[in-house]
């Protein structure tokens, strides 16, 4: 997600306060919403698959993901 798109996020939500959205901004707005969430969610399960937990013994352990409450077994 570039610095020009989060600034259209920006300017959408400002003049959504102002003096409303046409249909086609407020699908603009969704869809730029939509990327940037997935961009957070994407960064997010990159740095956590690169996270590793120390005991105090000093081993490393991956975190592993989990689904459903449950740990992935893969």
């Amino acid at each position: 997600m570039n610095k020009e798109k989060i600034n259209r996020i920006n300017e959408l939500a400002r003049k959504s306060k102002e003096t409303g959205l046409t249909d086609s901004e407020k699908e603009e707005q969704a869809a730029l919403r939509r990327e940037y969430i997935d961009s957070v969610k994407a960064s997010l399960i990159g740095q956590l698959d690169n996270t590793y937990i120390v005991d105090v013994k000093g081993n490393k352990k991956k975190v592993e993901r989990k689904r459903n409450g449950k740990a992935d077994n893969n």
